[in-house]
């Protein structure tokens, strides 16, 4: 969409550069609201070439617009990350770096996968007081996955790390060496949906589904072919991490110290109001995600959060899908609005 964003560079309090798009819009009446992104992708999946997106709606309704560009991007160095470099030292300077630009104290927030995984550790561990409001979308401290996904990360991934650092589904288009066309082959091979290059290899990467991240019926044409170029590395570090994580059935620290444990063993250190999306057709992450962590959080708040399953909707769709707009984005709205 036809957004005029203003780059705002700042450091993770590792070092690591990382950078906020700020929408630049005549309509601010509310406080801040930061958009982030998941695994492998960047800031702009929130800014689809769908009419009335979700930006546009919340630039309408007054929100001041921020997305985060986190070490995950693919507008950044590609890099070794895991989620914990990212809850330590990402998400808590980008809401210190907004809460500083915009001289407010609170400010809200919408999370999607590993995006979401990562700033709620943040949460989890206290690290981001000011965010009052949350919207997490497909998962968030519990991640549950199809079987299917289960046998690739257990005896596909340690293959795949033999031979590569990360994976990039833009290898759909271009395989630029030979392993990469191995891979390009092997994922035309198995992949008979039709669904574009880049989407069948996202949906190998990432999911168990043909496809997995999206029912096609909810894309129109001209978004199936602006996804082609906004998926790129992803470290093999992440799913080192992520397979962990599913084995125990919550979100742990990478740290060897801290096996026993996990970011749930605790009441989260937060006040916030967390509201959860979950596609009841998503092939990435199934609802159960989200449905275990509603119910972890009703036993330390009963009645305060919410939990949405979206019939029609898998993963990224609920962005993407042209009917989003109208059946998704005011939902998420109403909760946001919500003091």
């Amino acid at each position: 969409m036809d957004h005029h964003f203003e780059t705002i560079e700042f450091d993770a309090y590792d070092g690591v550069k990382c950078n906020l798009k700020h929408l630049i819009h005549n309509n601010i009446s509310r406080g801040p609201v930061l958009l982030v992104h998941g695994a492998g992708v960047r800031a702009d999946i929130f800014n689809p070439p769908i009419k009335d997106n979700l930006v546009t709606q919340l630039a309408r309704e007054g929100y001041d617009v921020w997305l985060e560009n986190w070490r995950a991007s693919i507008d950044l160095q590609p890099n070794q990350w895991d989620l914990d470099q990212a809850a330590l030292n990402d998400h808590p300077a980008a809401v210190q770096k907004i809460m500083e630009l915009t001289g407010r104290q609170e400010m809200k927030a919408i999370i999607h996968c590993q995006g979401s995984t990562s700033f709620m550790i943040s949460v989890a561990l206290g690290l981001v007081p000011q965010v009052k409001t949350i919207i997490s979308n497909a998962v968030s401290l519990h991640p549950v996955v199809p079987k299917f996904s289960i046998f690739k990360i257990n005896y596909l991934l340690p293959f795949i790390k033999l031979f590569y650092k990360y994976l990039n589904p833009a290898w759909g288009l271009h395989a630029p060496d030979f392993k990469s066309k191995i891979l390009r082959f092997m994922v035309s091979a198995t992949h008979w949906e039709r669904d574009t290059p880049v989407g069948k290899f996202v949906s190998f990467t990432y999911g168990a589904g043909f496809p997995a991240l999206w029912r096609l019926e909810n894309l129109d044409e001209k978004t199936m072919d602006w996804i082609q170029h906004e998926f790129a590395e992803v470290p093999v570090s992440f799913f080192e991490h992520i397979k962990m994580c599913i084995h125990k059935g919550a979100l742990m620290s990478v740290d060897p110290a801290k096996k026993q444990t996990t970011y749930v063993d605790e009441p989260i250190k937060s006040d916030a109001r967390i509201i959860l999306f979950g596609g009841k057709q998503n092939l990435c992450f199934l609802p159960d995600s989200q449905r275990n962590t509603f119910k972890y959080l009703e036993k330390i708040h009963p009645g305060y959060h919410k939990l949405y399953i979206l019939d029609k909707y898998s993963h990224l769709d609920v962005f993407w899908g042209k009917d989003a707009p109208a059946e998704v984005f005011p939902l998420m709205i109403e909760e946001l609005n919500k003091n």
